[in-house]
């Protein structure tokens, strides 16, 4: 029986495919399937559409694109195919990767094809297998943390993926390629974008040796053990992988950490369990520090950037919704979300909020 916290889901009319001609491709390739499998999607996500696929003995993950026009560069799943196909030999978090079809005559995109992995996706509410645990916020935090330091401790040249990226200059592209993307997604003219993007040219501080790095890395893309909140099954999304500095996937996982003590607005924006009992941000850098060895002083410009590449996500997401792109009715509710956003990284810029 899947963990109620998976959200498992029938399959919304407007994002069903043709499954006899996804059988028929699978079972020319894999020695595990055959027949035709029972379809039902994964709810909880708000960008990439994934979907079980139920052969009764085996059950396989489906991954593919949002529907209409998507971003350059994102939600890019050959590279979420190479780096699933190899990681897994040296991160055991990392799920394998089996089939990938590049032919978007079949379903309208690309996808692939991964093993499944259980337990428990911890959103925006407790789930029930840890509700009567006090400490599991800390445990899964700890685990989560842990799980980053590990993964930014990967030898990526050992298993071939010294050519995901290019360390060098990451963080300028980073902060030009999202401005150019706000400036593409953007409905209105925000004025902290601005103001967020001169800081950041400005602040750019000396890169960190590279490392993979996951680029979504936040609470919901982890799946724990559903009788151990501490010990992690899986981790998921990686179709923005790269090679670059490691303290931007720390920065990023800070813009999603959302705290009791936050301003009432950005906690709507909250996709974890806005709980006390969660540790700090700052508590979270110190564990970080202690199981990596990395130098984390300047934290406060990485979890600027993430706030900044936060708000372009959410305007490239809105902005699908209101042009029609996805009938998603979930992501009406992101327009005023955009100033939130841009204004809190204004203010962890400014060093009025604690990084």
């Amino acid at each position: 029986m899947p963990d109620p916290s998976e959200q498992i889901i029938d399959v919304r009319e407007d994002e069903s495919f043709d499954i006899h001609a996804v059988a028929e491709f699978l079972n020319d390739r894999l020695e595990i399937t055959s027949g035709i499998p029972t379809v039902r999607q994964f709810g909880g996500g708000k960008a990439n559409l994934t979907y079980l696929l139920d052969y009764g003995e085996n059950e396989l993950v489906l991954r593919r694109p949002p529907l209409g026009p998507v971003a350059e560069n994102a939600h890019d799943m050959h590279r979420e195919y190479s780096v699933l196909s190899k990681l897994h030999q040296a991160y055991d978090l990392a799920p394998e990767a089996l089939v990938y079809c590049g032919d978007p005559s079949l379903i309208g995109s690309e996808f692939f094809v991964m093993e499944r992995r259980q337990g428990v996706v911890v959103r925006d509410t407790m789930p029930d297998a840890y509700r009567n645990l006090d400490d599991a916020p800390q445990r899964m935090s700890h685990a989560l943390i842990d799980a980053l330091a590990d993964l930014h401790a990967v030898d990526y040249e050992s298993i071939g993926l010294e050519d995901l990226g290019r360390p060098d200059g990451f963080i300028d592209r980073q902060i030009e390629g999202w401005y150019e993307r706000w400036n593409a997604a953007k409905d209105e003219n925000v004025g902290s974008m601005n103001e967020v993007y001169d800081w950041l040219c400005e602040n750019r501080p000396d890169s960190n040796r590279a490392s993979l790095v996951h680029n979504d890395y936040k609470l919901d893309n982890l799946m724990l053990t559903p009788n151990d909140p501490g010990t992690p099954v899986a981790v998921f999304d990686w179709d923005m992988c790269t090679l670059g500095d490691p303290l931007s996937d720390l920065g990023a996982l800070l813009t999603y950490w959302i705290q009791p003590t936050d301003p009432a607005p950005f906690q709507k924006f909250a996709t974890m369990p806005v709980d006390e009992r969660f540790p700090s941000r700052s508590e979270l850098v110190r564990r970080y520090a202690s199981r990596s060895g990395r130098d984390v002083s300047n934290i406060r410009f990485y979890h600027a950037l993430g706030l900044f590449r936060l708000t372009v996500i959410v305007a490239q997401i809105y902005i699908r919704y209101k042009r029609g792109q996805t009938k998603d009715e979930r992501f009406a509710a992101l327009g005023p979300m955009i100033r939130i956003t841009a204004q809190a990284a204004r203010e962890v810029a400014e060093g009025n909020w604690e990084a």
